[in-house]
């Protein structure tokens, strides 16, 4: 009967058990560090639809995907009587399968007494997993989820959306679907990861039910669930979670720059002389610049858009304009969207082909989209995915365009009878939504025929999206409370497994930046790996770098800063793809007493950045996190508690950590080393693209009268800043 389901153990592997009970099968992997549940209709695992966000380490996932239960790259844990993964003993329970967690004896978490999953329709439509909740745990990740940092006692949309405008303190959804969290409560740390791409619910302590103790649970629309299950503290689950879902590709130095961005320029019909008009001031104001993402307007016809459509009023020589920006060092990010209008001039080919998300009779599905009626390219199809490539190396890569931003590809599907080609496996394509924003980013990256050039960016995405694509937190708004939402979303995002992003700095939709947020944005961003001014602003506004003309001169010191940050963060953004860690990371992370919504990071190993979030502020506290060798700031050095200046006009509050080597550009690397007391340092760098020489070992020997510096190449420098009156000498 329902609500009593017997499993019966009905295999077991060095590394894996299987267990059935009415028409149901449960397997469990057992790997170092985590384990992996799997539910699914008995004799029906090869169905599973393949996954696209477990890769694990650098291995590359293929166009159709990874099977769901593969254990290749995952290193297994041989299994016993008694189950164990690290110091987490796991019972497994088969009346209803309940799966027990207990680390020391105390319980970590286990599934819902009673019923924690949906085997035969108990608890409604698709998969659920009920588990344990207590009080005053501490829960991080999912993505660019909104609010404090600590996201206990909220309840998440599982799914993707365009949010233009969004609330950063409370609007859900947003742009990325990542069911992943870590939990931190009074037994320890663990973390859950849902490998699905179908729309869900994640409760994390809103609802309660008088019939059940206090609960966390998970729903989704697919009948079947695989879930992850990984063991260890708060860093070291984010760690294994990123091996889990693959190495990022880390975009080329020049991303690392300011970019400039705004729809006001591609919109005008004057667009040549619009971009013209922004080189000039890059150059009358001699503003290092790296890129520029071309808004949508250059596809125009009429008030529409149509994605590879060139605007030859408004860009008469789209091959000139690229030229003459690379000319200037400047790379165009031209925006792509994965909709066809229904009158494009490729409709009907497209439609002829079945390339689009489709009904059962082969008919294109249509949607609102952009001012009009349009339909989704179908990446799952073959001959589409083909399509996308060609028509990105033929109308942008062939023209100078090489770096590809992809946007709107939320893909708005929520109809049943929508149906993707799944590579030859039909299937309804609101199920796998979030898929289509990492093939559309995959497929746009192939286009790009030298790895060492290709750059993607991706606004929507999914766990995994890195190992293609750059990503940014979308249509954020401008206000200073929005402002400080901001950037506890991106510690969220740190902590979501995410390395190499940014926000539209001083907010895209909104009113204009006044004085004072404006500077703070830019001071907070300068440490942001995606440094970009992004705008779309009702009164005709940009906000581009002269937002303020009699501003100029602080803004152009805080962007030559900018400038010479761009060693330290190419090769911390190196270091954190190569050793699966975060680039931004909240103090907790590495300093666990620190609270979760500090208004202050850190960047890379080096640098605890200090932002000011409030109007007016003239000064800032800063309570110092204990660190050996204490923090170095503007030639002097502190400890525990210290009141700093912080104009909004100057550098922002900043200081570095002693043991650091900080690489800045001013005329050549210059290394400032900020050395311990005594013993030997050594520092990672990362210059060099290639993959045979990415990272060379700078070491310091400290010793009671000199710090002696080793590793420097022709032409570099080093600068000692050292807490104890030594000298510096480079061998």
């Amino acid at each position: 009967m329902k609500w009593h389901h017997a499993f019966r153990p009905e295999g077991q592997g060095p590394a894996f058990r299987i267990y059935r009970a009415d028409g149901w099968e449960a397997r469990l992997d057992f790997f170092a560090h985590m384990m992996r549940v799997a539910l699914y209709p008995s004799g029906q695992s090869e169905t599973l639809f393949p996954t696209y966000s477990v890769c694990p380490d650098d291995a590359v996932m293929p166009r159709h995907g990874r099977d769901r239960l593969s254990t290749d790259g995952l290193d297994p844990l041989p299994q016993g009587d008694d189950l164990r993964i690290d110091d987490v003993n796991i019972t497994v329970e088969t009346e209803n399968l309940r799966i027990e967690y207990r680390k020391d004896g105390k319980l970590l978490f286990a599934d819902r007494q009673g019923l924690a999953y949906n085997f035969e329709g108990e608890l409604g439509e698709g998969s659920y997993h009920y588990i344990t909740r207590e009080e005053g745990e501490h829960i991080y990740g999912l993505g660019d989820k909104t609010g404090s940092v600590n996201k206990a006692g909220r309840r998440f949309r599982m799914e993707t959306t365009d949010a233009m405008g969004f609330d950063a303190s409370s609007s859900d959804p947003l742009y990325k679907q990542v069911p992943f969290y870590i939990c931190r409560n009074s037994a320890g740390s663990y973390g859950i990861f849902y490998d699905t791409y179908s729309n869900g619910v994640l409760d994390l302590g809103s609802e309660i039910n008088n019939y059940y103790p206090p609960f966390k649970y998970a729903h989704f629309e697919e009948p079947v669930l695989v879930y992850y299950v990984l063991f260890g503290t708060v860093s070291e689950i984010l760690h294994r979670f990123m091996r889990l879902t693959g190495k990022a590709s880390l975009p080329p130095e020049w991303s690392f720059h300011y970019a400039g961005s705004t729809m006001s320029y591609t919109d005008a019909p004057d667009a040549d002389r619009q971009l013209r008009g922004f080189l000039e001031k890059i150059r009358s104001y001699d503003i290092d610049c790296g890129g520029f993402y071309l808004s949508s307007g250059y596809t125009q016809i009429g008030e529409k858009r149509y994605v590879f459509h060139w605007n030859r009023d408004k860009i008469p020589s789209p091959e000139k304009l690229a030229s003459d920006f690379l000319a200037q060092g400047i790379h165009f990010l031209p925006n792509v969207k994965p909709a066809f209008l229904t009158d494009h001039p490729l409709y009907g080919r497209i439609a002829e082909n079945g390339w689009f998300l489709h009904y059962a009779d082969g008919t294109p599905a249509v949607f609102p989209f952009w001012g009009g009626e349009g339909s989704y390219l179908d990446f799952t199809n073959d001959g589409a995915f083909d399509f996308w490539t060609e028509c990105v190396k033929k109308e942008l890569v062939d023209r100078g365009y090489d770096a590809i931003w992809n946007d709107n590809n939320e893909y708005d599907v929520r109809d049943a009878d929508v149906f993707a080609d799944g590579f030859g496996h039909p299937v309804r394509a609101k199920l796998i939504r979030p898929l289509f924003s990492l093939l559309m980013a995959m497929a746009s990256r192939a286009a790009v025929p030298d790895e060492g050039r290709r750059m993607a960016v991706s606004r929507s995405g999914i766990a995994g999206t890195e190992r293609v694509a750059q990503t940014w937190t979308g249509d954020n708004r401008t206000s200073f409370p929005e402002f400080r939402s901001n950037h506890r979303m991106a510690m969220t995002m740190a902590l979501s497994g995410f390395r190499l992003f940014g926000q539209d700095i001083c907010g895209f939709a909104g009113p204009k930046p006044d004085r004072e947020l404006f500077l703070r944005w830019i001071q907070y961003g300068l440490f942001t790996p995606r440094f970009v001014l992004h705008s779309w602003k009702e009164d005709g506004s940009v906000t581009m770098p002269w937002l303020y003309e009699d501003l100029m001169p602080a803004v152009q010191k805080l962007f030559r800063f900018r400038a010479s940050l761009v060693p330290y963060l190419y090769s911390e953004a190196n270091r954190a793809v190569e050793t699966y860690a975060p680039l931004l990371a909240p103090l907790f992370l590495a300093f666990p007493d620190e609270p979760d919504d500090s208004d202050f990071f850190l960047c890379g190993q080096a640098v605890l950045c200090c932002s000011v979030f409030d109007p007016g502020v003239k000064e800032l506290t800063v309570d110092l996190p204990d660190a050996d060798g204490g923090w170095y700031r503007g030639g002097q050095w502190f400890e525990g508690t210290v009141t700093v200046p912080a104009p909004p006009d100057d550098l922002p509050v900043f200081f570095i950590r002693s043991g650091s080597v900080l690489p800045l550009e001013e005329d050549g690397v210059v290394f400032h080393v900020f050395p311990p007391e005594k013993g030997k340092m050594e520092y990672a760098y990362y210059d060099d693209p290639s993959p045979d020489n990415r990272c060379r070992v700078l070491s310091a020997e400290c010793g009671k009268d000199t710090v002696t510096f080793r590793g420097l190449k022709a032409g570099e420098r080093a600068v000692l800043h050292d807490r104890y009156g030594r000298t510096l000498s480079v061998v």
